[in-house]
């Protein structure tokens, strides 16, 4: 009989065997932060226009080379229990705005290494994350006041351009006005009347050669494929959008046919042959000049749509075929019919068209009614293009927020100091030991303009200490970091137009602090044994079952 070695009292008596816990200061909350913070301090050198990049290489060995926050952390896999609740706090964040997934990982590291600080100072965890909440509700109290620019007509292009270029400046600096351009323009051309804007509704398509400048927006849809007949170039079409292959009908179930002599083999196959002529005859009747299928085109079928003239179009993805049937305001059908004039859609332009040496067809809407506008990017690598897409996708993320709210605040690090010494001047007032916590929050800030400053070169503290000085007038509420700048320098945002969306901020700081709090309120981590790999299969006949 085995000797039972008995375990040690306590909740480890109680967990499986290889079962590891950790509590206490020391243990839990120190490990929690020190992993928060490498990871906040990691994402802190991509923040801003001159932010570094990160080289990412996946588990499926794809390579990434980007300083988008949100592409950076859905790549790594983060594992650390703690600092996944920053992602998962970053991941609402760019489910809510859309942008500044930066912002919340950058603010929750500075909260947590303030923290770190009180706590050595003997001031309990509740103390601090009642303090930080405190600090919030003030903040967001204060940030309405902050509000410098706002936007009522989000249908005036060369407004929606002056709010635009900041976000793409973060992402792309250097190429915003180009890009600030092309979003622009695609995204005020399919606005509708009613309603809300879909993001969806702005498609990219990535094509290798060429430059950046080579870029252009399409009303309308552009897929990188060839047409299947030779029909190339379609004016003023009538649109019919299949989900089935255009194809002989296949029958349900299996039969079997007894043909006894040549005549009868000749008029079964004609008798297919006349059926689809029939049903391709009456698609063409019905004034179609484009077969958009979801599957492959026969060749008998393929035989016919040349001999009337349609243009056919297959496209895999039934994604695409729904966003299509959008754009030409079509219905797509199950089976080959004859479609009602309203199931049909029309497009103005539907042609064959290359560029470099890539071929598209490209479906063109150029009147009001257009619902889905196509941004083509060119670029010499797919690593570049892929990080263009990054930044158009953000830009279009922030127009549908100005769609719901047009409030802007000062960019450049302007909005945090001038919240930073609204709370400095609060914390002031308070009488109980949460004071303590609202000036670190205060001193949280910071690290935005810091984080601007040193990533473009320059001492970070000259930079708070002149932001500080202009933020104490009246007149300063506006003044930011000048990024283009060779010394440390400021510069008045609103005469810059360097703005930040109003929601951005709002979401951003809720997140951060709501991360920041949940990790200091944990004191035990309980992490229970891994399972194993798979069991091994016993073999046929073995005893193990008697």
């Amino acid at each position: 009989m085995a000797l039972s070695v008995p375990k040690a009292p306590g909740v480890s008596q109680m967990l499986k065997d290889g079962a590891r816990m950790y509590s206490g200061l020391e243990e839990a909350v120190f490990r929690n932060i020190s992993a928060c913070k490498e990871f906040a301090q990691t994402m802190r050198s991509a923040y801003g226009p001159n932010g570094m990049n990160k080289m990412i290489i996946n588990h499926i060995e794809k390579q990434f080379v980007t300083s988008d926050a949100g592409t950076i952390m859905r790549e790594l896999d983060v594992e650390h229990p703690a600092a996944k609740l920053i992602v998962m706090a970053s991941q609402m964040q760019d489910a809510e705005v859309g942008d500044g997934t930066n912002f919340v990982v950058v603010l929750a590291g500075a909260l947590l290494e303030s923290a770190e600080e009180l706590l050595r100072l003997g001031i309990t965890t509740a103390e601090i994350s009642d303090g930080y909440e405190k600090a919030l509700e003030k903040a967001l109290e204060i940030l309405p006041t902050l509000v410098s620019h706002k936007i009522e007509d989000y249908r005036n292009v060369e407004k929606v351009k002056e709010v635009l270029r900041t976000s793409i400046m973060s992402k792309q600096y250097g190429q915003e006005d180009f890009l600030n351009d092309l979003v622009s323009k695609a995204c005020v051309s399919i606005l509708p009347d009613e309603g809300t804007f879909n993001v969806d509704n702005i498609r990219i398509c990535k094509i290798l050669g060429s430059g950046l400048t080579k870029s252009e927006v399409v009303r309308g849809m552009v897929f990188k494929r060839f047409v299947e007949g030779d029909v190339t170039y379609a004016e003023k079409a009538k649109i019919v959008i299949f989900s089935c292959p255009v194809d002989i009908i296949q029958t349900e179930t299996k039969g079997t046919v007894l043909i006894k002599s040549a005549d009868e083999l000749l008029s079964f196959s004609s008798g297919e042959e006349s059926l689809l002529e029939s049903q391709i005859k009456a698609i063409a009747d019905a004034g179609v000049k484009v077969v958009v299928a979801g599957g492959k085109v026969g060749d008998m079928a393929l035989h016919f749509l040349n001999k009337y003239g349609l243009m056919a179009v297959r496209l895999n993805s039934k994604f695409d075929l729904r966003r299509l049937s959008r754009s030409v305001n079509a219905t797509v059908l199950p089976r080959i019919t004859t479609p009602s004039q309203e199931e049909l859609g029309y497009c103005d332009k539907v042609c064959i068209e290359e560029l470099g040496d890539t071929t598209i067809v490209a479906f063109r809407n150029e009147g009001k009614d257009s619902r889905i506008a196509t941004v083509v990017i060119r670029g010499a690598t797919d690593n570049f293009m892929d990080d263009i897409e990054r930044a158009l996708d953000d830009a279009v993320n922030n127009f549908k927020c100005l769609t719901r709210d047009g409030r802007y605040l000062p960019g450049a690090g302007a909005t945090e100091i001038e919240l930073a010494t609204q709370l400095s001047a609060y914390a002031d007032t308070l009488p109980g030991l949460d004071q303590y916590a609202v000036r670190k929050f205060a001193n949280a800030l910071e690290v935005f303009p810091k984080a601007l400053a040193e990533n473009s070169g320059i001492n970070g503290t000259e930079i708070v200490n002149q932001l500080y000085l202009a933020h104490n007038t009246e007149a300063g509420k506006t003044i930011g970091f000048d990024i283009e700048a060779e010394k440390a320098s400021t510069i008045d945002t609103t005469k810059a137009k360097l703005f930040d969306l109003y929601q951005s901020k709002f979401w951003g700081l809720k997140y951060a602090v709501g991360a920041a709090a949940t990790i200091l309120k944990v004191d035990q981590i309980i992490m229970a044994k891994r399972a194993g790999g798979p069991k091994v299969r016993q073999p046929a006949g073995s005893d193990d079952e008697s």
